[in-house]
């Protein structure tokens, strides 16, 4: 009796460590794009399904953001996001300011999904969250719009390449199905 116990409250604390290390993922802080006050991902985006894409303004891939966001706004109110990070990794091919980042998207584009800082997502200089991304995917991204899905319990579900476009019925279908999933208590 005693060792079944044991392997009961044994399997409780690895389900608990498990869904602490992938709520890990989203521990962090960013500023919204030409912002001032930090956002904590986990506390604002933690329970939802997320759509995390590193953004650049002047790159051939930029007319995805009409697709990315379509998606944010059809799912929205199922607790999806679209969480932009844009970046200038790739032959700089983004603005450095962040306030001109800001108007050509929403001018161009209608972005209306939550766009924040300019960061690096690549190489020793990537921001944790990317680092962290590629080494749950073993994808790095390889060029500008990269996605990865994050499902409610903050774990990465997949990853797409730049040439995979938001509404690509694999995304869409991977979305739909992550959003079946029971929401999360936020923090």
């Amino acid at each position: 009796m005693k060792s079944i116990k044991y392997v009961v409250l044994l399997a409780a604390l690895a389900v608990s460590a498990g869904a602490l290390a992938a709520s890990g993922l989203l521990d962090r802080s960013y500023r919204p794009l030409a912002g001032k006050q930090s956002v904590d991902l986990a506390r604002t985006y933690g329970g939802q399904v997320l759509l995390i894409v590193n953004t650049a303004s002047k790159c051939g891939f930029t007319p995805q953001f009409e697709a990315l966001e379509a998606l944010h706004a059809r799912y929205r109110a199922q607790g999806f996001s679209v969480l932009g990070f844009p970046s200038g990794d790739f032959r700089e091919q983004e603005f450095e300011d962040e306030k001109q980042i800001q108007e050509f998207c929403t001018l161009t584009y209608g972005v209306r999904f939550p766009m924040f800082e300019r960061v690096h997502v690549v190489g020793e200089q990537a921001t944790p969250l990317y680092r962290d991304l590629a080494r749950a995917t073993g994808e790095a991204p390889g060029w500008n719009f990269h996605k990865y899905l994050v499902g409610r319990d903050g774990r990465v579900i997949a990853s797409w390449g730049s040439r995979t476009v938001p509404d690509d019925p694999a995304i869409v279908a991977a979305i739909e199905q992550a959003l079946k999933a029971p929401r999360q208590r936020s923090r």
